[in-house]
């Protein structure tokens, strides 16, 4: 195996390895202060466990670019690695910060149940993000050979 297709694997490993890590901190962030919700108040624990999951999508995201990336692997080694990389990232990122908004809305929602909705909006604004770097990621991908 040359050189340039161990850096197109590794690109790949990044797509998937570095949006899992994200989405982890990202669920454990709004996770933590769901609890921290749920046992301020009796009713609606269901939506603070739903919007603390949200960060894990973009693990999701990163596997498809890994999908995307590995038959163009042996031919574009490098460019795999610079897609992973600078796809994976921003992936990553935003699965970060998914999750703290998530927990500033579970913190909000937990005080007022009527707002849950426009934070959620706010989740998946950040969300979109991702979404943007994926759709990157996989136009970049098409244009290898």
């Amino acid at each position: 195996m040359d050189y340039t297709t161990v850096l197109g694997y590794l690109g790949c490993a990044i797509a998937i390895g570095i949006p899992a890590i994200g989405s982890a901190i990202g669920v454990y962030t709004a996770g933590a202060v769901s609890h921290g919700a749920m046992a301020k108040v009796d009713e609606g624990h269901g939506k603070f466990i739903g919007i603390s999951a949200a960060p894990s999508s973009q693990t999701i995201y990163g596997l498809i670019l890994m999908f995307i990336l590995l038959p163009k692997v042996q031919t574009s080694g490098l460019a795999c690695l610079a897609i992973g990389v600078f796809c994976g990232l921003p992936i990553a990122i935003s699965a970060v910060y998914q999750g703290r908004v998530a927990a500033t809305g579970i913190q909000a929602s937990s005080k007022k149940q009527e707002i849950f909705g426009k934070c959620f909006a706010a989740v998946g604004i950040v969300e979109s993000f991702a979404i943007f770097a994926l759709v990157a990621g996989i136009v970049m991908a098409g244009s290898l050979k």
